[in-house]
């Protein structure tokens, strides 16, 4: 099968030709769409230290099994822990992904364990590979942070994979969204938000709201806790150039007793809600396709920030 293939940390993946190999308990999904996740370019950077090369990417991954459409559940746990009895598999005490502890989806077939494919409810591989991991995201955040209707928050990257779609499940479940984005994705945003600012200094616009959603981490991140009410949330999400995360503040933030608190990925159940809202249209997919062979284009187009919403391989 055709694959792209990470050969060493931060340079093109090689598109080649290799054999699949079929672990026991698992089964043979045909790819028909894979979602770049910024998960995958930390990965690529080499920000996982533990990680082995060479590696296939990619655990947004739908497709077909014995002709029937499916999506791909892409964390991999052990079903035995603490958390995963709880469930609470995102916290699993051995918890991996395809596309770092086995091969993934950045192929034209993906070996997976059995009990992590689903069906799906239609035939439409593109728009699921767009949209689930970032939804799923946004719901296990929004329970995180445990935000009420009518509140306000605030989201940075808003235009990226996780926040166009994030903005979007915040404004359906009756939140006020203040958005972060660059100046070129300012209009689709604005579509979801109350408010979109684009300047650096946001937070001498938005002032007080109830919780922060902090999809990029350490370049705004001070900015968000500028932005935040006394005794409000930030969750932090990503922190998409891998930086150090510093307090340039630390006093304001004790000062108005702000918690900050991480939130992992999403569990099974919050992947499937996703699913059923995309196909149901509660929340429109954006994306832009690309053919497996040109996704160093498209990792490079996400990078300089070319794509509102999340690229989307087609093997």
């Amino acid at each position: 099968m055709k694959v792209a293939l990470i050969e060493n940390f931060g340079e093109p993946l090689k598109i080649k030709e290799v054999q699949v190999k079929t672990g026991q308990n698992e089964v043979i999904v045909n790819v028909k769409a894979s979602g770049i996740c910024g998960r995958d370019l930390v990965v690529w950077k080499g920000g996982f230290k533990n990680l082995k090369l060479p590696l296939i990417p990619g655990h947004e991954i739908f497709g077909e099994f014995n002709g029937t459409s499916v999506g791909v559940f892409g964390a991999i746990t052990c079903g035995k822990c603490k958390y995963c009895l709880s469930g609470k598999e995102n916290l699993c005490e051995s918890l991996t992904f395809l596309g770092e502890g086995k091969f993934g989806g950045y192929a034209e077939k993906v070996s997976v364990p059995k009990e992590n494919i689903f069906p799906l409810p239609d035939s439409n591989y593109e728009k699921y590979a767009a949209a689930a991991c970032p939804l799923a995201t946004a719901i296990h955040a929004a329970k995180v942070a445990e935000v009420k209707k009518g509140e306000s928050v605030l989201v940075t990257g808003a235009g990226g994979g996780v926040g166009i779609h994030t903005i979007q499940y915040f404004k359906k479940i009756g939140l006020k969204v203040f958005s972060v984005t660059s100046g070129s994705k300012k209009e689709i945003v604005s579509k979801y938000s109350d408010a979109v600012i684009t300047e650096k200094e946001f937070s001498k616009y938005i002032k007080d709201v109830d919780a922060v959603f902090e999809i990029v981490g350490a370049n705004t991140i001070n900015e968000s806790l500028k932005s935040l009410k006394k005794e409000g949330r930030l969750v932090l999400i990503g922190n998409v150039d891998g930086k150090n995360i510093e307090l340039i503040r630390p006093a304001l933030s004790i000062m108005r007793e702000h918690k900050i608190v991480g939130s992992a990925a999403f569990t099974k159940k919050e992947y499937l809600e996703a699913v059923d809202l995309i196909h149901r249209g509660d929340v429109k997919p954006y994306y832009r396709t690309y053919p497996l062979d040109d996704v160093n284009r498209a990792y490079q187009d996400i990078i300089q920030g070319k794509i509102t919403g999340r690229g989307v391989l087609l093997p």
